[in-house]
């Protein structure tokens, strides 16, 4: 008993979100239910991201009924490189990354190789429900590769990292970078095996990683440290996940961003229940930095411009911790 105390203690002390607060008191009643088809229909994000003008990678096409696969050949004739994407996935499942052909077998960003056959077996199962959150019909979104960007080459080798941002009323306030490995077959997820690696708010570096729930330091199939690293157009990384927060209507959200070597950031999705390993990566409890942004008057938050600011300000490891 005196164990499960003490854990309890030096968990409120050091302000770590647990999940049942994270529901409580962010989840509930910040973010309308109304609003969840925003984020948890990866095409209607879409659309309404590039309505806002923002960044996203290139849709090249969208199958969503089973007659529509006669004409996936078509679709997937004039490219090489691509990623087959449910619009209603959840933590990475279904998402398959093709780097490249060889006659009619495509490439994993793995290494592995997959009929034709297969990746219209994969779109079949995806439409019909099979990686959607409730198991409901869902759209099969092609999407362009995202090309990795050069400074990302030491700590990615089988696919393209991204940037989790957690931001509350509009302010970013944590950050990780979700860096793909052999184990997660290419894919930025950390159930699927990849790394996080927590980022300085304000200078974009990476100050510490985990993978399974466990420190690690170094990258499990390049060996490069994991450590020190600066996620590159962090300026736009961070304008970026205050203006995404906007369209979802959502007072707590997950923003996920990609950065492509020749188009910069990209939005990938939103989130409206993100996860809490964050602050493992970052080593960090997240609620003092919630508190923090709760304190502001909502006239200190009148555009994203001011906001990234705060981030910057209130959040880099430079910033003195204040509860």
């Amino acid at each position: 008993m005196k164990g499960l105390l003490y854990r309890w203690t030096a968990l409120r002390q050091a302000r770590v979100l647990g999940i049942n607060q994270r529901n409580a008191e962010y989840i509930l009643p910040r973010n309308p239910r109304s609003h969840y088809p925003r984020v948890d229909d990866k095409l209607l994000t879409k659309r309404l991201a590039q309505a806002a003008g923002l960044p996203t990678p290139q849709l090249l096409g969208v199958i969503s009924y089973h007659h529509e696969l006669r004409g996936l050949p078509h679709l997937l004739e004039k490219t090489a490189d691509f990623v087959l994407k449910p619009a209603r996935g959840t933590q990475g499942n279904g998402i398959l990354v093709i780097s490249g052909r060889e006659g009619s077998h495509y490439r994993k960003s793995s290494g592995a190789m997959v009929r034709f056959e297969q990746l219209r077996q994969h779109v079949s199962n995806m439409i019909s429900g099979a990686f959607s959150l409730r198991g409901d019909w869902d759209h099969c979104l092609i999407e362009a590769r995202v090309i990795l960007h050069p400074a990302f080459a030491d700590v990615s080798r089988y696919g393209i990292p991204d940037v989790r941002v957690i931001v509350a009323r509009g302010v970013p306030a944590m950050a990780m970078c979700r860096l793909p490995t052999s184990l997660s077959d290419g894919r930025a997820n950390l159930h699927q095996g990849a790394i996080g690696a927590g980022v300085d708010m304000g200078t974009g570096k990476t100050v510490n990683a985990v993978m399974h729930d466990r420190l690690v330091t170094h990258h499990i199939d390049t060996n490069a440290p994991l450590a020190g690293f600066t996620v590159p157009a962090w300026d736009e990384v961070l304008s970026l996940a205050a203006r995404a927060s906007e369209l979802s209507n959502l007072g707590y959200v997950g923003v996920d961003i990609v950065i492509d070597k020749n188009y910069g950031p990209l939005l990938l999705e939103l989130n409206a229940r993100p996860g809490l390993a964050i602050q493992v990566a970052n080593k960090e409890g997240l609620l003092g930095r919630l508190r923090r942004i709760d304190a502001l008057a909502q006239s200190e938050l009148s555009n994203w411009t001011r906001r990234c600011a705060i981030a910057r300000e209130c959040f880099s490891l430079s910033a003195s911790p204040q509860s």
